[in-house]
């Protein structure tokens, strides 16, 4: 396990190497999940491009660190890592909110990234109304109390067979999660709005979703990429919100091939 001292809070890292020639991938997860959720797309990249996991600040072995906490404050811990990492010119792959950090970075320091893989996102996500509303339950009753509603945009019906033990362990994940970094996730999520700034992205771009989202439906990552200048966009089918679980075999195959398509040329500006 790899630790660094970013900002406040130690961070919860790994780095797997690759020629130096290859890309570096970062990824960044969703709310109430670890890095153990690219796994399966891992262990199909290693090898071909240079990765680096890490847990956000208040998820997995993360320090919690000071609250409040933006969307700022957590792209600010990410160019952290990767000024220490000597990281520069790096694909962002941001999740959920992972795809409101990497928003952040870019529009903070565009000299750390090369392209976008902006999954099951937007650059706005819900509204005040429903954010407040989950933070009352949440504050009232535990995480515990919103699991059912939560896993039902996660993953599709065929994920959540009783049966299947994987299901199980995710629901674990999230609700093993300390109540008050999940809640400053989503304040952070509730509080952030990056539909101006998607207009000025200049880099590859490839917007992604599960056809079955049920917390960033089809249609607003749609509408995401048209916002974007010459961005791309695929649907993966029989998936919902977390593709690098559900699909990861079909999820991999878009991450090359959109990879692929970047000239050397193509870089930030």
């Amino acid at each position: 396990m790899q630790f660094a001292r970013i900002n406040d809070v130690t961070i919860h890292y790994q780095v797997i190497g690759a020629p130096a020639d290859r890309p570096v991938i970062i990824f960044i997860n969703s709310l109430g999940t670890d890095f153990r959720i690219w796994r399966d797309v891992v262990v199909r990249l290693a090898g071909d491009f240079a990765i680096i996991l890490y847990d956000k600040r208040g998820h997995g072995l993360s320090d919690i660190g000071q609250l409040p906490a933006s969307i700022e404050d957590h792209a600010t811990d990410l160019a952290g890592l990767l000024d220490l990492l000597s990281v520069r010119d790096a694909v962002i792959y941001g999740l959920s909110v992972g795809g409101l950090i990497a928003q952040s970075l870019y529009q903070r320091r565009p000299d750390l990234v090369r392209a976008l893989i902006l999954s099951d996102t937007a650059p706005k996500i819900g509204t005040a109304e429903s954010w407040n509303a989950r933070i009352a339950a949440v504050e009232k009753n535990g995480i515990g109390s919103i699991v059912d509603t939560i896993m039902e945009r996660w993953f599709t019906p065929a994920f959540r067979r009783p049966e299947n033990t994987a299901y199980s362990g995710y629901c674990n994940m999230l609700t093993r999660q300390p109540v008050e970094s999940y809640i400053a996730a989503c304040e952070a999520i509730r509080d952030a709005d990056f539909t101006e700034a998607a207009k000025r992205i200049a880099v590859p771009t490839i917007c992604i979703v599960g056809d079955q989202d049920g917390s960033t439906p089809p249609d607003l990552v749609l509408a995401t990429a048209k916002l974007i200048p010459g961005a791309r966009y695929e649907v993966i089918p029989d998936c919902a919100h977390i593709p690098c679980v559900e699909q990861p075999e079909a999820l991999t195959a878009i991450i090359r091939a959109f990879l692929t398509s970047i000239s050397p040329g193509e870089s930030s500006p």
